[in-house]
Formats: C-alpha cells, structure tokens, sequence
C-alpha cells in the first residue's frame, strides 16, 4: 500500500482458505492499518447475485466525498463523483440492483457510456488521481469475492491492470474460498503476474496452543497440557472453531488449571453449537438432492474425492450430476482442488453431514 502512495508497482492480495480460518479477520485488521496511515479505504463483502456495480458505488461514493474535503484533491474528487453520478445513470438499466445518489451532474463522455468495462476503469481511474492529488492511497478490501460474477471479475481484473500499468494509487485486497485463484484465472489468463494468493489455512500447533493459552493467562487461568492437546486435536487448528472451544471450555471449567474432562465436556457443548449455527445455516441454503450429494462425500470422508466415487456412492453417473456439483460449487459449499476433484470449503463438514443425516436412508 505504501508502495503504491508514492507511485510505485505493486501487487494487489487475495487471501484464500476454507471457511472459519480468519481471513476476515486478516481482512479488517489490514484495513485498521490502513487508515491508521491515512490511506482511504473501501469495504464490502460481495454476497451472491449482487452486481459489482452496485457492491463498489456507494463505498466510492463515501470515499470520494471525503477525498473532496481536501483542498489539494477538490476538483480532482468532484470529478470522480461526476463520474459516478454519469456511471450509476448509464448503468441503471442493466444493473438494477445499482443504487446510490450524487448531487452533482454528470460530465457527458466520462464514465457513462453504459459499458461496464469502459466506465469502471473510467470511474476508477478518476478515483485513483483524486487520490494521488491527495497524496494518499485508494484501497478496495472486498471479502467473499468468490461470489462476483465471472464477466464482472475479467472487467474488475482489466481495470486493476490498466490503472496498474498507470502507476496510480488504486489496490485490491480481498478474500475468498479457495476456488478464487482459478476462478480469476479463467476470468482473464494474466490474473496470477496482477495478484499475490497467499493461502491462510489452520493455526500450527504452538499458534493454537497461544491462542488458548494466552487469553486465559491474562485472566489468571491455566490449561493442563492434556486440555490443550485435547482441544488442538478437536479442532485441527481452525481459528474459528479454537475461538468455540475456548470459550465452551472456559464456561465448563469451575476452577484454574482447565483439565482434560473440562475439555471432553466442552467438545460436547461445542460441536452442538456448531452444529446449531456454522453448519446449520450452510446446510439449510441446500436442495435435497444437494443434501445427498454431500452425504455422499461424507460417506467418504473429509476429501477431496474424486468424481466418479461420489458419484458411486449415489448410484448415478458423473455427467447426470455434474450440473448440482456446479450449483454447489457456486453455493460455496464445495470446490475443485484438481480436475475431477471435489473437497468441502467448510472445515469438518463431513462429520456434521454424518451427524444431521445418520444411517443410510439418505440413499434412498
């Protein structure tokens, strides 16, 4: 982000993991560190079916009211928001989901040519010199970008590369599911020399050892090491479910060290809490058949599995059931870590699907 302030090349991040591994978290805590350095930022979080003009537009519009409060920058920002107003106008009756208010008129010929590819860059070009005149930086943090649409990706990666290109001050710093990578690769096959995927996955064992150990000490409490390794095991080391366990486990003790039956009691209450809430509302946005599908890998365990397997199990050929693999692949349930592989994005969501649909009646 510095480098780009004072007009120098650098990539733009998308981190990726499985759900429940912190990569909001990570998300936030980079923009707190942003703007605690004065650069202007934006954040969103794309849920499914919403237009990527209308999850950027009211951000921009914030930060580039803000942008025009600096004398340096004025003229510059009340031209990006003429740019926005001409872009929301041009591109109402596509995107109907677009909704923001500009007072200011539109400048004929810039950002609203009803073009997509051709007005965002505009407008965001238009944004990054009102903030380059400020003598700061623009950075877009978008979670869940998963969920964006594949023809929306290639026009957002082609104007990130062209204001690249330009050397202005404008990054993207996002967050998705780990079929993202591939996802931006087939949007536009120059994606991976444009982005930087680090993968955020499970804590190591002596970060979720602090993890635990840390906020209890601070509280004047101890873990017996059997506690500890009890809950690690649990838990595999995903931040989320380590932040379930401590806090089941600090309900369950009675006093200080937290021993290992305290633990055994708080997996139970846990995974019961899980199961009410993380897993249940993933499990609830699917069709019954969807829910066969998953069964059906659960049957197989944690994954990844190969296609034909879970088609096996099911009693059905690979290519009647490659539609719903697409439909849930696009749910964010599943992904493809190779071809004719399919791997759940939720930690531990195979022991759930074997919990919620015991037995064998899922089969029939």
């Amino acid at each position: 982000m510095e480098r780009v302030r004072i007009g120098r090349a650098s990539k733009s991040v998308l981190m990726v993991g499985l759900r429940g591994v912190g990569k909001t978290v990570l998300l936030d805590r980079m923009r707190e560190l942003a703007e605690s350095s004065g650069i202007e930022t934006l954040r969103e979080e794309a849920p499914e079916n919403r237009s990527l003009p209308a999850l950027l537009a009211p951000g921009l519009r914030v930060c580039l009211l803000r942008l025009s409060r600096k004398e340096r920058a004025k003229d510059l920002a009340q031209r990006a928001l003429r740019a926005l107003a001409g872009f929301a106008k041009a591109l109402k009756v596509k995107y109907e989901d677009l909704e923001v208010g500009v007072d200011l008129e539109p400048e004929p010929g810039l950002a609203d040519n009803g073009d997509l590819e051709r007005d965002l860059l505009d407008l965001l070009v238009s944004t990054a010199e009102a903030a380059k005149a400020a003598q700061t930086a623009l950075v877009l943090f978008i979670d869940e970008l998963q969920y964006v649409a594949e023809e929306e990706l290639a026009i957002l990666i082609t104007s990130l590369h062209r204001i690249s290109q330009r050397r202005l001050p404008l990054l993207l710093i996002g967050a998705g599911l780990p079929q993202l990578p591939g996802r931006m690769g087939k949007a536009k096959s120059y994606a991976e020399r444009l982005f930087d995927f680090p993968v955020i996955g499970p804590l190591p064992p002596d970060a979720a050892r602090l993890a635990l150990e840390k906020p209890a000490s601070d509280e004047g409490v101890e873990f017996e090491d059997a506690a500890l390794e009890r809950i690690i095991q649990e838990t595999q080391g995903y931040a989320y479910f380590l932040q379930e366990w401590g806090k089941h486990v600090w309900d369950t003790a009675e006093d200080s060290p937290i021993r290992i039956r305290d633990a055994e009691t708080a997996s139970v209450s846990a995974i019961a809490a899980l199961d009410a809430s993380f897993f249940r509302v993933r499990f609830d946005r699917l069709t019954p058949a969807e829910k066969r599908y998953l069964r059906a890998m659960a049957e197989l365990g944690p994954g990844p599995h190969r296609s034909g397997d879970i088609a096996e199990q099911l009693g059905r050929e690979v290519t009647a059931l490659a539609p719903m693999r697409s439909q849930i692949i696009s749910k964010g349930m599943i992904w493809s870590p190779s071809h004719g592989d399919t791997a759940f994005t939720v930690p531990m969501f195979d022991q759930f699907m074997r919990r919620i649909m015991p037995g064998d009646d899922w089969k029939r």
